[in-house]
């Protein structure tokens, strides 16, 4: 009985650390990093500011927690659109809902995402934790335009994998602030664009 009672505590904690960290995604999100406070993210969780610094000393390391978090599922979400397709038999437009799908869907669910890793001044310890992510993401393009055109020089397919990877990223804010009514609309563009400028490597194989 006194082993559960820790173990009781600590899932407490564990659900107050998450809740806390739903509560800043929402108030990054809303307000942008800069102009977001403690007092804010302490209210969107609905605790006192004392009782959010028990486990959050400032909002760095909110800011710190929440971009691990945001980190892990990303890798979950790259894990989801790369893993276990054979690319070379895909059609473009298969391999451009497997591959943009999950991670639209990761951009969707987590609008703080952007609050935290699109800021121009984002903190060295921000950009380090992301950045792991960001090259495996260039890997997997780069395997990808390897496999359906095996025979394209390896800096002519690093470039184009660069090229594609920012014309997605520039168009996901665009899909995230459009209204759900239109947005499917707005995602089938995307992907005309990408798959356009896919087809037109494949072109040249």
């Amino acid at each position: 009985m006194p082993e559960e009672r820790p173990r009781r505590r600590q899932a407490r904690g564990e659900r107050r650390i998450a809740e806390i960290l739903d509560a800043a995604a929402g108030v990054f999100a809303e307000a942008g990093f800069e102009r977001a406070t403690t007092n804010a993210i302490a209210a969107a969780a609905g605790i006192s500011p004392g009782s959010l610094y028990q486990f959050f000393p400032n909002k760095a390391a909110l800011a710190q927690a929440l971009a691990d978090r945001f980190v892990a599922e990303m890798a979950a979400a790259h894990r989801a659109a790369f893993d276990g397709t054979d690319f070379a038999a895909l059609s473009v437009g298969e391999v451009a809902d497997r591959v943009i799908d999950p991670i639209l869907e990761f951009n969707l669910d987590n609008p703080g995402f952007k609050a935290l890793f699109a800021r121009p001044d984002m903190p060295s310890d921000l950009a380090a934790a992301a950045q792991p992510i960001q090259g495996a993401l260039l890997g997997r393009v780069t395997a990808i335009l390897a496999a359906r055109v095996p025979g394209m020089p390896e800096p002519d397919r690093a470039r184009s994998a660069r090229v594609l990877i920012q014309i997605f990223q520039g168009m996901v804010p665009l899909v995230v602030s459009t209204p759900e009514p239109e947005r499917p609309a707005v995602i089938a563009e995307v992907k005309r664009v990408l798959i356009g400028y896919l087809a037109s490597i494949e072109s040249l194989k």
